[in-house]
């Protein structure tokens, strides 16, 4: 493992996130006395604008803990609901660091924001119900790299498996 990816998490998970609040601060703190300080968050609505609150909140209790917004183009907030649009920048303003990935939306944009996530953390938080898409993708990803894996929805399939021909 790179040693500089060993304290960085990233997230992945559904939009349709039903927020579980203490779970997921349960989880931060577990990985903040693990080391972890450095949080990535891929700044979609459900689960990753939760978790980035999570870690905004962890922060609140220590100093020490970095939240980098990765952002896959400039605009992506225009399609999000007006609630949703006011957490994303309202993120966006508190996180310590932002990476903005495209300056315009282009088909692959978000492949390119989940490999990003991927090859920038050494472990990855999910909320993932078993049906295909970005998050499973994702998931995959992280498998084939390698990377540690801490699922949080209560019927993750045991099977998920990485698929080398996608990579």
């Amino acid at each position: 493992m790179n040693p500089m990816l060993e304290n960085r998490v990233a997230f992945t998970g559904h939009r349709t996130y039903p927020y579980d609040a203490a779970r997921l601060r349960t989880v931060l703190e577990e990985l903040y006395t693990a080391g972890n300080r450095i949080f990535l968050s891929g700044m979609a609505v459900g689960f990753d604008l939760a978790a980035a609150e999570a870690v905004l909140s962890l922060r609140e209790r220590h100093s020490d803990v970095v939240l980098i917004a990765v952002v896959p183009f400039r605009g992506q907030a225009e399609r999000f609901s007006e609630k949703d649009r006011e957490r994303f920048y309202r993120i966006l303003a508190e996180a310590d660091k932002q990476v903005l990935l495209s300056e315009r939306y282009h088909a692959g944009v978000y492949r390119v924001r989940n490999n990003f996530l991927v090859d920038h953390a050494a472990t990855l938080v999910t909320w993932y119900d078993g049906h295909k898409g970005g998050t499973h993708y994702t998931i995959r990803r992280a498998l084939y790299r390698h990377r540690r894996l801490i699922h949080l929805h209560p019927a993750t399939p045991p099977d998920v498996r990485p698929d080398i021909s996608l990579f």
